[in-house]
């Protein structure tokens, strides 16, 4: 079995989303003063690779800390559906990709390979993305999946100011996973995945470690 990291590294120079601050990490204890080191952090609970809760983006949906651990350890499939600037991952390419590799099972994880991470140090990486289309989002939500997830900073179009795919998911239930990274490193168009984010009271995300487990 073959594990693969698809967490971006969360330094005080990484890229956040438009009004977001930039992490950082504050020396608060030394070994020569204090016999240890020991750092305090300063971020939003999406930096990096995050998980967002429907809390996020809804009144009453559930919060970091409620999260069932049975929906961040699940059997996921890969879509790999290369994009450009604003262009949306459809319910046709969805339907694509159950037509070549079977129908997606309820209470999986979906995740997209758009190949948008390449531009992470790209003024235009959070303006630009691409993102799913509301009818593709839909389609997933009609099936009943626990998890979507993206190789960009939204699951929504960077065009889209009513995060429109946000809403439909957070109704639902379904958590979204952004800013995966590595996914071109897996092979397969199925694999386990594990999504763990911080134990986090009332948060609307957290940064999380996600693994693939690539048979």
């Amino acid at each position: 079995m073959k594990i693969i990291d698809l967490t971006l590294t969360i330094s005080n120079k990484i890229p956040t989303f438009p009004g977001s601050p930039q992490p950082n990490f504050i020396p608060w204890e030394k070994i020569k003063d204090d016999g240890y080191n020991l750092e305090l952090l300063f971020l939003s609970s999406h930096t990096g690779t995050h998980l967002d809760a429907p809390y996020h983006f809804l009144e009453k949906g559930a919060k970091i800390h409620e999260i069932s651990l049975k929906k961040l350890v699940s059997n996921a499939v890969l879509i790999k559906s290369r994009k450009k600037s604003n262009e949306s991952v459809t319910k046709t390419d969805i339907q694509k990709f159950e037509k070549k590799h079977g129908k997606i099972a309820s209470f999986s994880s979906v995740i997209f390979y758009t190949g948008w991470q390449r531009n992470l140090q790209k003024k235009y990486y959070f303006t630009k993305n691409p993102g799913l289309s509301v009818s593709a989002a839909k389609y997933l939500a009609s099936k009943k999946v626990s998890l979507v997830g993206i190789d960009s900073p939204s699951i929504d179009l960077g065009t889209d100011s009513k995060f429109s795919v946000h809403h439909v998911f957070s109704k639902k239930g379904i958590l979204i996973v952004e800013n995966l990274a590595n996914l071109e490193k897996i092979k397969s168009s199925k694999f386990h995945l594990v999504v763990l984010p911080l134990k986090l009271k009332n948060a609307t995300g957290s940064p999380v470690r996600a693994i693939a487990f690539v048979e």
